[in-house]
């Protein structure tokens, strides 16, 4: 089969639309994430996407109707994340902790009442971009828009915050608007990845381009330019080798952005071998 005819399948045409998006979306969001010591959140938001996904199956929803329910709930969280940092003694990591083991224990509990791990449940956990349908397909290129402007508003204060937080503040930056604005993003992409990754892997999607980009890139901006790039071409390489070799779709995005951090890491050394 050549490409031609795999590109003629309207499930592929989804998939690539819908994955190039979010991939890129979770690349640009994982650059700020990662310099700022805070890319196990994608890793904690996951995990109450769990539970919310729990929920909505429990109430018989499935599909787009899935989304809008966890949208909601993961978006909160990432706000009472936030909130715990600020407002107790704890360090990010546990904050994210405790709000990650409520919602894998929450959505365990309620997989157990609703009879088990079914497939639907199982197709959130791992992922199943190829069964992706329109109604998510034109949810995903929405979010894509907002988080893009969004992005695009508070680029300086985001950039301000994620390279010294007390400066910004005493600059006069909101930096907990600022805070607030990242972690809402970054909640946004993680439901979105959902179908693309999985929610066992979608901490992947959001650390594996910006650490590469990390090792190559000599601004921010690069760094930014290099992520989304590696991030989309992992997604539609890896749609195709998937479909071509039947793999999961998932693991071999993944497997595609481990590689291309292993090449960026040998780039770099053999460029700078004093590094």
């Amino acid at each position: 089969m050549n490409l031609l005819e795999i590109l003629s399948y309207a499930f592929i045409q989804r998939a690539l639309l819908a994955g190039t998006l979010i991939a890129v979306l979770c690349s640009l969001l994982g650059v700020f994430l990662v310099l700022r010591r805070m890319s196990l959140i994608g890793d904690g938001l996951a995990h109450i996407t769990f539970g919310s996904t729990a929920i909505a199956l429990a109430m018989k929803l499935y599909s787009a109707s899935s989304l809008l329910v966890s949208l909601p709930i993961v978006l909160l969280s990432s706000l009472g994340i936030l909130k715990l940092t600020e407002k107790t003694r704890l360090s990010g990591d546990a904050a994210i902790g405790i709000v990650s083991a409520l919602g894998i224990s929450a959505g365990i509990i309620l997989a157990s009442v609703g009879g088990g791990y079914n497939v639907d449940l199982l197709s959130y956990l791992f992922g199943n971009i190829l069964a992706i349908t329109s109604e998510e397909v034109n949810i995903a290129v929405g979010l894509f828009c907002v988080v893009m402007v969004l992005l695009s508003l508070f680029y300086n204060e985001l950039l301000a915050v994620t390279f010294n937080e007390e400066l910004a503040r005493i600059s006069g930056v909101h930096t907990n608007i600022v805070n607030a604005v990242l972690v809402l993003l970054t909640a946004l992409s993680v439901v979105l990845a959902m179908k693309l990754v999985g929610i066992m892997l979608i901490s992947s999607l959001l650390i594996l381009p910006a650490a590469s980009a990390l090792q190559l890139a000599r601004s921010f901006r690069s760094c930014m330019m290099f992520s989304a790039l590696q991030g989309g071409c992992s997604v539609v390489l890896g749609i195709f080798l998937s479909f071509a070799t039947n793999l999961p779709t998932s693991a071999t995005v993944v497997m595609l952005n481990l590689a291309f951090f292993g090449c960026a890491f040998l780039v770099r050394r053999l460029l700078d071998p004093g590094v």
